[in-house]
């Protein structure tokens, strides 16, 4: 393997280094479920951070139960904003633990109510059922948003990834379906476009090496969607022929990371169609760096960066 760039974030170098010689396993070489408890033992927070209360519930979504925890912040008034998150995880793995402590961060610092959305995973449940789970639990959110203490006016959507990819493609659903009505879009570096029709520079540079490499984003996609599906743009958002009409967005995306331009691209149509978008880079970092938090000052940052978009787009504290 040839040598990590020299403008790779120390810390990340160091992880890399802790992980097999600097590559997470090939996704195609683990089973699915050696492949989902390796990714929660490694985003698992040992000791995360408290919030004023969490709930586990599951609502009846379109395919049967959907598990969902919800964060109410510690300095919340109420009626507080409300946040969607969907996780990562290439539609494969990722679980409301792994990312327990990233939405609890976010809940306090962004003093957001967190609704965290355990959709179904692929290879058992491909697309479009995770993504129909995701959405009708952001709509579950917003209608019963005063129930849980919240501001039925003050929605947003977010995830990272995969899950980035339920949010864009969520916002969309809710402009084509008349709803629910959202107030943000937080999309953490991600996954919207198949490469199949549309191959970016970033997958040659960041492809092997970095964390998330090329061989395990292909696997990914052939677990959650079937050929057909490629052009459908509730699968891959950056397919979409109108971004108009959108809410505003906060689009983050990290310079080692194989899915960067993509993210970038996808930012720049949301701007081209008029959307408000906020563009958070980080040059320094690799893909799920956020997740990673408690390896990576900047990772830590990054939610804070990530807090402070919504805050003003959900008019905390205004």
């Amino acid at each position: 393997m040839p040598p990590r760039d020299d403008g790779l974030d120390p810390q990340a170098d160091a992880l890399l280094d802790q992980l097999d010689s600097g590559i997470s396993p090939p996704s195609s070489t683990l089973s699915v479920e050696s492949g989902r408890e390796l990714l929660d033992e490694l985003f698992t927070v040992a000791d995360p951070e408290p919030v004023e209360e969490v709930i586990d519930i599951a609502i009846q979504g379109p395919n049967g139960p959907i598990p969902l925890r919800i964060y109410a912040p510690e300095t919340g008034g109420g009626p507080d904003p409300m946040l969607a998150f969907i996780h990562g995880g290439g539609w494969v793995r990722g679980s409301l633990d792994a990312y327990d402590g990233l939405c609890r961060r976010l809940a306090n610092r962004a003093e957001t109510i967190v609704v965290s959305i355990d959709y179904r995973l692929a290879p058992e449940h491909p697309f479009p059922i995770g993504f129909e789970d995701s959405y009708a639990a952001t709509k579950w959110a917003a209608t019963h948003a005063a129930d849980l203490g919240g501001d039925p006016e003050r929605v947003a959507v977010g995830g990272d990834s995969a899950g980035g990819n339920h949010a864009a493609a969520i916002a969309l659903a809710a402009r084509d379906r008349d709803g629910p009505n959202l107030a943000h879009q937080l999309l953490i570096y991600p996954a919207v476009n198949p490469p199949s029709l549309q191959w970016f520079d970033s997958y040659d540079e960041n492809g092997t090496g970095y964390f998330l490499e090329m061989d395990s984003v292909e696997w990914y996609y052939d677990q959650y969607r079937s050929p057909a599906d490629v052009g459908n743009h509730y699968a891959f958002p950056l397919r979409a022929r109108d971004l108009s009409g959108l809410p505003s967005a906060t689009v983050m995306t990290a310079g080692y990371d194989p899915l960067r331009d993509e993210g970038e691209a996808y930012a720049e149509r949301l701007s081209e169609a008029d959307v408000e978008t906020n563009r958070l880079h980080y040059e320094s970092q690799i893909h799920a760096f956020v997740s990673l938090y408690e390896h990576f000052d900047e990772g830590q940052a990054a939610i804070d960066d990530a807090a402070e978009a919504l805050r003003e787009a959900l008019d905390v504290g205004v």
